[in-house]
């Protein structure tokens, strides 16, 4: 009997270590992706393709929940966005979206946090990935909203790199709806005139995606720019505290010489 004991409480160790639920993690999120390529289930936020038995917010709360489970299945969160809008209009749409954008990252958080980060935050190497751990663990909704704001970083990579972090469920989701909903609300509204393109109303929401777009560019060329600066300012700062060493050392061996000058 003892020796059980002993077997099952090694079992449950190794079932239970962070690798275990490492691999977990990522056959969750593998079956989630065959998921999205074998039944495409972004075909069901369509008006044709979604039909739910229910209506009024019923309705509503089922697509929030939908989106949500499709956002950790890694379907693209703009499409969502504009089938909210084309489904339910902007009123109920944009709640439905937010209500939804909200739910994935938290789902997506507490996998990351409970299944992959006691394996992979060891693992964590480099200056950007300490430099945005370091942000996200010490300004969690400052920096959870600065991701949300720039349209360039990924949703889910934005989920699980707060979920390795040590940011609280809290902050990181209430940054993540004040961060989305700018950028929500244009799909959104694109979607809800989608039928009349030439509308003023899809225009400015477009044109609002285009210069979001345009300004998360260039941000990030400029990221680059300064990073490429950064990594050539080494060179120059140092050539100077060689010369002081190189000064140094000239004048330390300079009173031996002149003592030795004297004395002859």
């Amino acid at each position: 009997m003892p020796s059980r004991v002993r077997l099952a409480a090694r079992c449950s160790r190794v079932l239970l270590s962070p690798w275990a639920r490492f691999a977990v993690l990522v056959l969750l999120l593998a079956a989630a992706g065959a998921a999205v390529l074998a039944w495409h289930p972004q075909r069901l936020m369509t008006a044709h393709g979604w039909q739910p038995h229910t209506s009024g917010g019923t309705a509503v709360l089922l697509f929030a929940v939908a989106y949500g489970l499709c956002t950790v299945a890694f379907v693209p969160r703009p499409l969502l966005n504009a089938a909210a809008g084309a489904l339910y209009g902007i009123h109920a749409g944009l709640p439905a979206a937010i209500g939804g954008t909200v739910l994935g990252a938290g789902l997506a958080f507490l996998l990351g946090r409970f299944l992959g980060r006691d394996a992979v935050r060891p693992l964590l190497r480099g200056r950007v990935a300490l430099s945005l751990d370091r942000q996200l663990s010490r300004h969690g909704f400052r920096s959870t909203l600065a991701l949300r704001l720039f349209p360039g970083v990924p949703f889910a990579a934005a989920n699980y790199a707060a979920a390795i972090s040590r940011i609280r469920l809290l902050p990181f989701l209430t940054a993540t709806a004040a961060g989305c909903a700018a950028n929500t609300a244009a799909y959104v509204v694109a979607g809800s005139r989608a039928a009349s393109p030439t509308s003023p109303v899809f225009l400015l929401a477009l044109g609002f995606l285009a210069v979001t777009g345009v300004a998360a560019a260039l941000i990030a060329r400029g990221a680059r720019g300064r990073s490429r600066t950064a990594g050539e300012a080494p060179p120059d700062v140092t050539a100077p505290a060689d010369a002081r060493t190189e000064a140094a050392a000239v004048s330390d061996a300079a009173p031996p010489a002149t003592a030795g000058a004297k004395s002859a």
